[in-house]
């Protein structure tokens, strides 16, 4: 049994490893390049993978009605197990290329598809070999020819349907702004204000009960809508669409960051997903390597207005390291790790102009930790949870006050990262009803933790709101949301080592764009946007042309008739050149 189970692993790993060099088409198919792979993510899969099959024929011993002592190679179980393993190689293909559709360029796709297609073809196949095989068990020679030749075909079909692959790009440089225009007259302030894993659903309940008043002023007085996210969803990938206007395919930013295959040069970009392939990272497999602002192919909206003469201020966000040339002023997300460390004051990369550091520094100083907000954890554990990503945002909002205070940006862009981390842990204390596991002492202890936050960051809502003039906008934008996660998943974490995880934003939950000023039309509007029509409103509220390259619309319906009838909709074919 087990030796079945270790050879029908083998075969199943396979099309694990196709789909992974589909889905990364710069990766070699150099013999030399591969071995690191399936040294790697094939011993993953490969132990797991016999494990679950040798569980499989475990419970085929223990219900049969007659003994079950199959051979050290069986055709009979390996035809079985094959067309299970096929057929869930076929539809894990196709749902990666459904979920995956934003982000995968349409030849890759089409590859996945038909590699999808060949799977399921060998899954049929061996189910016919397997009937076949038990009313004709003596011609062992002839089904053992057919097997082989069905296995073969299923792993050689999808690598030469990938081929070679796809040269990689060129390397990528920093895209600074020329600085060579004048600076544009003052005109209409925009202020955004974005927040990682906000749920619209938590914010609407909350206002309702009297609490998050800022909130409650946008949804009765601004423009409120759902904002569609990309899948797989990270902050990293769905930041940079919201700061291109573009699609992954066009900005260069396919996942949360590059992974280096432990032991290897060798890095593959995009993971597949539905197969826990975090779980690579998690136990070492594969060695994160954060992106950088080089890795942006295009530019981005604070290069775009420095261009125009517009000054910026961009605060907290991802990518952004080093920090480009901008008119203004640019502080990276990575910004509080620098200043943190002795070698960060000697290197002020995540930070521009340089000599704005000291100012920094001094901001983020006595930063007052989660305690001051009253909130006693059940385990040092949870309160790390908490306090950590609650100090970091803490930090940049008195970081952009500061600067702001001495250097007033036309445009100004601040990002709330910690509400991502703490949603993970928080979320099954302050929606209780979800998960039905929470005692009463949990509730009333940690069910006000979540909402701390968006306290914080609502009062991030009343300053910016305060500080508006009659012709300003501020736009209060969530990337993607939260939801619970599954019981599967739940019980999943729990044999890993993760008990307190309950949120997760993998199927890609929507976010949201609140709009607010005199130039926007009330209302809960029903149709969705998406995360890359950001870039293409806020241009055009600020009178620029949108890029007929970008992938998003100006959503021209956030604002009044009065505002638009004399404003049209202006294109230039790109803003790279």
């Amino acid at each position: 049994m087990l030796s079945n189970c270790v050879a029908a692993a083998v075969l199943a790993t396979a099309y694990v490893l196709a789909l992974v060099v589909e889905l990364n088409p710069a990766l070699p198919l150099h013999p030399s390049r591969l071995i690191p792979l399936v040294a790697t993510v094939g011993l993953f899969y490969g132990f797991h993978l016999t494990v679950i099959f040798y569980v499989l024929l475990v419970l085929r011993q223990l219900l049969a009605r007659e003994l079950f002592s199959p051979a050290w190679i069986s055709v009979d179980v390996l035809a079985w197990l094959t067309a299970i393993s096929a057929s869930a190689g076929a539809l894990l293909m196709w749902r990666n290329v459904a979920a995956s559709s934003l982000v995968l360029d349409p030849a890759t796709a089409s590859t996945i598809v038909r590699s999808g297609y060949a799977l399921a073809a060998a899954a049929a196949c061996c189910f016919i070999v397997a009937v076949l095989h038990r009313g004709r068990p003596r011609a062992r020679a002839a089904w053992v020819s057919m097997f082989l030749l069905i296995a073969a075909a299923s792993v050689a079909t999808p690598m030469a349907l990938r081929g070679r692959g796809t040269p990689p790009p060129l390397e990528a440089r920093p895209i600074d702004a020329p600085l060579t225009a004048s600076e544009a007259e003052r005109s209409a302030r925009v202020v955004v204000i974005a927040i990682d894993g906000g749920s619209l659903d938590f914010i609407t309940s909350a206002t309702a009960e009297g609490r998050l008043p800022n909130f409650g002023r946008l949804l009765d007085a601004g423009a409120v809508r759902h904002l569609a996210t990309l899948h797989p969803t990270s902050a990293e990938a769905v930041w940079a669409a919201v700061a291109t206007g573009k699609l992954p395919q066009k900005n260069g930013v396919r996942s949360a960051s590059n992974y280096q295959i432990a032991g290897s040069d060798e890095s593959i970009e995009l993971l597949p997903g539905f197969c826990f392939a975090r779980g690579l990272v998690r136990f070492g497999f594969l060695l994160e390597q954060p992106h950088s602002s080089s890795t942006f192919r295009t530019r981005t909206l604070w290069t775009i207005l420095s261009t125009h003469g517009f000054s910026v201020a961009v605060v907290g966000w991802p990518l952004t390291q080093p920090a480009p040339i901008v008119r203004g002023y640019l502080v990276s997300d990575t910004f509080h790790r620098a200043a943190a460390m002795p070698s960060g004051l000697d290197d002020p990369s995540a930070i521009y102009p340089p000599e704005l550091q000291p100012e920094a520094v001094a901001a983020m100083e006595n930063v007052k930790s989660a305690e001051s907000a009253g909130i006693v954890t059940a385990s040092a554990g949870l309160e790390e949870r908490y306090e950590t990503p609650a100090r970091i945002d803490r930090a940049y909002e008195r970081i952009a006050r500061a600067l702001a205070r001495s250097r007033p940006p036309q445009v100004m862009l601040t990002r709330y990262q910690s509400l991502d981390p703490i949603g993970h842990y928080f979320l099954r204390y302050a929606t209780p009803s979800e998960f039905g596991d929470v005692t009463d002492d949990e509730r009333r202890r940690l069910g006000p933790v979540l909402e701390h936050h968006y306290a914080l960051i609502d009062e991030a809502v009343g300053r910016a709101i305060a500080s508006l003039e009659p012709d300003d906008l501020l736009l209060v934008v969530s990337g993607y949301g939260m939801e619970p996660l599954g019981l599967g998943k739940r019980l999943l974490e729990r044999v890993i080592g993760d008990p307190e995880l309950s949120g997760t934003h993998e199927n890609a939950p929507d976010g949201f764009l609140m709009a607010y000023g005199a130039a926007v039309a009330r209302g809960r509007l029903q149709a969705r946007a998406s995360v890359v029509d950001v870039v293409p409103t806020i241009l055009y509220f600020l009178g620029l042309p949108t890029g007929r390259d970008m992938d998003g619309y100006v959503r021209t319906d956030l604002f009044q008739p009065s505002f638009t009838e004399d404003r049209p909709i202006a294109f230039i074919p790109t803003y790279d050149r």
